[in-house]
């Protein structure tokens, strides 16, 4: 297509047929930096506890991904299997909540999630309609211990892949922006970033980043806890420079009644989540925190790729369908 071409033109983003020999080296590259970060990631998860899950692509329940203003989906995949609708996965977060409740205390899968975000998005370098996620959840657990997780994962992959990878990173050019020290990464306030930057602060705000930072404090779906009394979101993503935000994550709502005052205040149909909310009914979906890494968005920001699509073989990028 002729969005495809320009895209590719504009951004380094092609597929695989379409590239020259210097994009395939290229390529291959970035390949062998997807592979060292997705086992050093998971060789992690592992060594901590975690039970791998496979994932989920189609099912009744799925991520709503509403009222999320960081959401744009111009469609939702649906289709009917055995005379039952059934929905591609935008996310895997109502499945690891209850396998994180009902089946081993720490969790994650490789997921992939489906969004056919918006066209105007193919343009933004992070956007892509369909992608994979790190997903792990953690019983009993609590914000601060997922963020201290997850950066520890950070540091230990940028150092394996300094270590390992030198001359592929030099190549690639990423070599010198992936210094990332073993300390706490920084907190921002959400309402403090609207202040300074104001509406459009999740722009401006990774331009002028050093290093990996979170921010907290994001209304979001009605998964994520909420205090009921302060109205504060006990929730974090994590942005990294120039890129934006690659992890989204919670301490995650569990009450019956407050998860069905949420859905009704935003909207969302019961029908579609009837098991996840019987469990919540009987006391069974327990006090979870966790997370979901985005892959190719992270590993667009250890090689310094122009456009998100660029990681991936075949690229999806909005507004425009490779035939392969």
């Amino acid at each position: 297509m002729d969005t495809s071409q320009s895209l590719a033109e504009a951004s380094g983003v092609g597929s695989l047929e379409t590239l020259s020999a210097d994009d395939l080296r290229r390529k291959s590259d970035i390949a062998a930096v997807m592979t060292h970060s997705i086992y050093t990631l998971t060789r992690l998860f592992t060594a901590e506890g975690f039970e791998w899950l496979l994932p989920v692509i189609l099912s009744k329940c799925t991520d709503p991904l509403w009222p999320d203003p960081g959401a744009s989906i111009e469609k939702r995949l649906e289709m009917e299997i055995y005379e039952e609708p059934v929905r591609a996965t935008m996310s895997m977060i109502v499945h690891k909540l209850v396998a994180a409740s009902l089946l081993a205390p720490k969790i994650f899968v490789i997921s992939p999630n489906m969004r056919i975000e918006k066209r105007e998005r193919s343009m933004t370098g992070r956007h892509v309609y369909e992608f994979n996620q790190l997903d792990f959840e953690i019983r009993d657990s609590s914000s601060d211990e997922v963020m201290r997780l997850v950066e520890r994962a950070i540091f230990a992959l940028t150092s394996s892949l300094r270590d390992e990878m030198s001359e592929t990173l030099a190549r690639l050019g990423g070599i010198d922006r992936i210094m990332v020290p073993r300390v706490r990464f920084p907190v921002f306030e959400r309402e403090e970033l609207e202040g300074s930057y104001g509406k459009a602060w999740e722009e401006a705000f990774p331009a002028e980043l050093k290093g990996p930072a979170w921010v907290v404090n994001l209304p979001r779906e009605f998964y994520d806890f909420e205090d009921p009394v302060t109205g504060r979101w006990d929730n974090y993503d994590l942005f990294l420079p120039g890129r934006g935000e690659v992890l989204s994550g919670a301490k995650r709502e569990w009450n019956f009644e407050r998860l069905r005052a949420k859905m009704k205040k935003d909207g969302v149909r019961e029908e579609n989540y009837s098991v996840f909310l019987q469990l919540a009914k009987e006391h069974r979906l327990l006090p979870t925190a966790g997370g979901g890494i985005g892959v190719e968005r992270l590993v667009s920001w250890i090689v310094d790729a122009k456009h998100v699509g660029e990681v991936q073989p075949f690229p999806r990028v909005p507004g425009s369908v490779c035939d392969l």
